[in-house]
């Protein structure tokens, strides 16, 4: 074979290599992108770069693997259903007081999930994998939360959107089909477990 012939050969298996890799990329991008829906468009935003994001999110679901997050019982989905409609009752005469109290029963329910409740911002991350479309709330609602009660004035307003914000977390927390979407999503990945690494 002539010396043309070898190069040419040689510089069409390493652009069909080359394609395949960025190809390969390209659908692991997509798969975060879809998973991890607006958190993904934050988590890119906030790193020095994209790598840097996406590496962070595979993070995210290799820890959140090795989490034990169970479903609640119907009792227990009962039981916090009655609180939150308490502290929803408590936010007309006591704003301040009823945004704690959410918080906290958040925090609790997390908690009982199997979520780590040490870090705020670890817990928001791995919530992000299971609740990507509503963690944005959780973290504008708990700095919310943080504001309140120190010397900064916070408005009803500012209260009111919290409490909504973590109403949204703790219904999708607190519902029982959620877990039936992520044992999909597990399923999918066990069959290709490269899917969204």
């Amino acid at each position: 074979m002539d010396p043309i012939t070898m190069v040419l050969i040689v510089l069409l298996v390493v652009a069909l290599v080359v394609g395949a890799v960025l190809a390969v990329l390209a659908r692991r991008r997509a798969r975060l992108r879809q998973r991890f829906g607006p958190e993904y468009a934050r988590t890119v935003e906030a790193a020095p770069s994209l790598e840097d994001a996406e590496a962070d999110l595979r993070s995210r679901l290799d820890e959140h693997d090795q989490l034990d997050i169970r479903t609640l019982t119907a009792e227990e989905r009962d039981r916090y259903q009655t609180r939150w409609t308490d502290v929803q009752a408590e936010f007309v005469d006591r704003p301040d007081s009823a945004i704690i109290d959410a918080d906290a029963l958040v925090g609790e329910l997390m908690q009982d999930r199997g979520y780590p409740v040490a870090d705020f911002e670890r817990r928001a991350d791995l919530v992000s994998v299971d609740h990507p479309q509503v963690v944005a709330h959780y973290r504008d609602a708990h700095g919310v939360f943080a504001r309140t009660g120190g010397d900064e004035d916070v408005s009803t307003e500012d209260l009111r959107q919290a409490l909504v914000s973590y109403r949204a977390l703790f219904a999708e927390l607190l519902d029982p089909h959620d877990d039936d979407e992520r044992d999909d999503d597990a399923a999918e990945t066990a069959r290709d477990p490269e899917a969204v690494r």
